[in-house]
């Protein structure tokens, strides 16, 4: 029996060795070399007593060892649920508790904050650094440089990822073996990407575009990366003659297009910049494309579904959409209340269905089933519009979700922690437009009567308490949250009010 994503992602490439990474320091790493370091870690992680179907979740920094981690979980049959590096202790709880899993993988820096967690729920730790060190390498050291793999079907959870509204708490999206090489399959074919293909990765792989669209991509297609642990404009720029594609969320444009080394001589090898995990302004499309001759290709996923749209390959990229529907993914705009479709224009809520569409949420069969219809459509919760030419428009969020530098940001928890501060009665958060990140956090803050906020120890409070993704840019302080008659608070008000805190200068 085969395990499909293992065969078709990695092992095709088994005893090649063609080059797969090529770090930043001038190493290349073939993908024979990888798979071999992802096999000993599949042994170390069986012979810690993992079985097929255990969630192992992992906080560790970029490198090629935990993409290895990665590959070693879908050979061994595990579920391979990666975290946010910024995420503190008391958020990292959470996941380890509600996914069950029975290992957690981290920096060693951090190791002793979250070993207390995992004893208390029964996982094992081990850990991994950037620079490949840890007790997961130094176990796996010894151990074969081949793993027999386990068998999997298509059905079976490949990966975590948590979401969520912007109320309650994180949601585990299932992912399925058929659902990532499915949507890795479509992408390579729809953007042309072949064993010729140098990609530039500088985006983390805790997160869906960097892992299973850029990385997934990759394999699928025989190719190899320039694999970057960040976003770094000096390395990007030196590297970038070597590439000949690039993925990156409106920062790393922005930033590229502030750089007055970033020249169309500098890119007349790379065929194809895309962008995503954010919406990208139309001003970068336009100043994009007067420096380099390319115009960035645009596309649309989720968490849930991977890649739901693309801007064509060959025709217009036009600035402001998302493009089409991929092969295989059906697309409607429905009214929000009653499901119904929408004529072509109007604007609903955006619902997808295809092989692509995950699984379900964790232990959450209700919170499934008033977002996965039995028909098998998702109602993605994003609000859209269709044009006359049959390209998509994203035009807001059913929910007040802020998506800033490519991270889903939820409202709702940095309003307790605002709301808990000392001379705040009450808050709202809201998402505004950012050059650099499409969008970034406001808090708007109400004070207590004949109270006045100290904004730096609230500030503290929240840098204390959640990432710093998650950290307002900016606090203000007003006389009252607008409400409806119902009293609900309307963030579309205090949006338009502070939609200019960031213009573009």
């Amino acid at each position: 029996m085969a395990n499909p994503l293992y065969d078709e992602l990695f092992g095709a490439h088994s005893g090649k060795s063609t080059p797969f990474l090529l770090l930043c320091e001038g190493q290349t790493i073939t993908h024979e070399a990888f798979l071999q370091v992802a096999a000993s870690f599949a042994h170390m992680l069986t012979s810690s007593g993992l079985k097929p179907g255990d969630r192992l979740a992992a906080q560790v920094q970029k490198s090629p060892q935990a993409l290895a981690l990665y590959a070693a979980c879908v050979q061994a049959g595990l579920v391979f649920l990666p975290l946010n590096t910024a995420y503190t202790v008391d958020e990292l709880t959470y996941f380890i508790e509600n996914s069950g899993a029975r290992m957690v993988v981290c920096d060693s820096g951090r190791a002793d904050g979250i070993r207390p967690v995992a004893d208390r729920l029964e996982a094992q730790l081990l850990t991994l650094d950037a620079d490949g060190s840890g007790s997961l390498a130094e176990g796996a050291r010894n151990l074969p440089k081949t793993f027999t793999t386990v068998a999997r079907d298509a059905d079976d959870l490949a990966a975590f990822l948590y979401t969520s509204g912007t109320t309650g708490r994180s949601k585990g999206a299932m992912l399925t073996q058929a659902n990532l090489l499915s949507n890795a399959k479509t992408l390579a074919d729809h953007w042309r990407f072949d064993s010729d293909d140098v990609l530039i990765n500088a985006l983390p792989i805790f997160h869906t575009h960097g892992l299973f669209v850029a990385t997934n991509v990759t394999l699928v297609a025989g190719g190899a990366m320039i694999f970057l642990p960040k976003f770094d404009i000096d390395a990007i720029i030196d590297k970038m003659p070597m590439a000949t594609t690039m993925m990156g969320v409106p920062t790393f444009y922005t930033r590229l297009l502030d750089d007055e080394r970033f020249t169309g001589d500098l890119v007349k090898d790379l065929r194809l910049f895309i962008s995503g995990s954010a919406p990208l302004l139309s001003e970068t499309h336009v100043q994009f494309e007067r420096r380099t001759g390319h115009r960035i290709l645009e596309r649309y996923g989720m968490t849930e579904t991977n890649m739901n749209t693309s801007n064509p390959y060959d025709g217009e990229r036009r600035a402001g959409t998302v493009g089409f529907p991929l092969p295989g993914v059906e697309l409607k705009v429905c009214d929000p209340k009653s499901g119904r479709e929408l004529p072509q224009g109007d604007v609903g809520v955006i619902e997808v269905r295809g092989p692509n569409v995950f699984k379900g949420y964790w232990q959450m069969p209700e919170k499934t089933a008033e977002e996965l219809r039995e028909d098998g459509f998702f109602i993605t919760g994003d609000l859209g519009r269709i044009d006359e030419d049959g390209y998509v428009h994203i035009v807001g969020r059913d929910k007040d979700l802020i998506i800033s530098g490519g991270y889903n940001i939820y409202p709702k928890e940095i309003e307790l922690v605002l709301d808990d501060q000392p001379g705040v009665l009450e808050s709202a958060v809201i998402g505004v437009p950012h050059a650099d990140f499409g969008e970034t956090v406001v808090g708007v803050l109400v004070a207590e009567p004949g109270a006045t906020p100290d904004l730096d120890a609230v500030a503290k409070a929240v840098q204390e308490t959640l990432a710093r993704f998650k950290h307002p840019r900016k606090l203000v302080v007003i006389d009252a949250l607008p409400r409806n008659t119902m009293g609900k608070v309307q963030k579309n008000v205090l949006r338009e009010r502070f939609n200019d805190l960031f213009v573009l200068t």
